[in-house]
């Protein structure tokens, strides 16, 4: 198998996506990707796997798409016992392969963090910080932790499209939303 066990750390890295289950008997993997379209997730290498403390490099040396369902195979690995092994794992890709973006287009890894500040009156307001997004179909949506508080579902989902700027170097969204809406 191609895999480099206890390979130099990859530095920063981007989740895209996981190994979801065995398909058929040579050893196939369904892959849910995180990626859009779903089929460029195969175009990544290598992919990196946590597996307990370390980290694995694994090569893809096969890949389709049947539908909405993306198939991979992973070099060396030619059963599904051995393929079931990396079942419910993490995929992760280098962030310096991602493609740049335009400007003022930002992936959500850039954006997971971030503090929030409401700009609705002449007083902005600190409403948290964002924990992650959420793909509605219409536009993505912010989802914000309140920095005050502790309690579980203290949150806001802030719509995207309430978005007034993104200040990455100050670690900064400016919405134009309330702490109250």
């Amino acid at each position: 198998m191609t895999a480099r066990h206890g390979a130099a750390d990859p530095g920063p890295v981007i989740r895209v996506g996981r190994i979801a289950a065995v398909h058929g008997v040579r050893g196939w993997l369904k892959i849910e990707s995180g990626t859009d379209p779903a089929a460029n997730i195969l175009g990544y290498r290598p992919w990196w796997l946590r597996i307990d403390d370390h980290w694995m490099a694994v090569d893809a040396d096969g890949g389709e798409v049947r539908g909405k369902r993306v198939l991979a195979h992973l070099a060396g690995v030619d059963d599904r016992d051995l393929a079931r092994r990396y079942c419910q794992l993490d995929i992760h890709v280098e962030a310096r392969l991602l493609p740049a973006l335009p400007e003022g287009e930002y992936y959500w890894h850039q954006l997971i963090g971030l503090r929030v500040i409401g700009r609705t009156g002449s007083v902005p307001e600190s409403l948290g910080t964002v924990a992650s997004l959420l793909e509605t179909g219409v536009h993505d949506v912010l989802v914000v932790r309140d920095a005050g508080s502790e309690a579980v579902g203290q949150e806001r989902l802030i719509p995207y499209t309430a978005v007034l700027g993104v200040d990455l170097e100050a670690g900064v969204i400016e919405v134009d939303w309330a702490a109250d809406y």
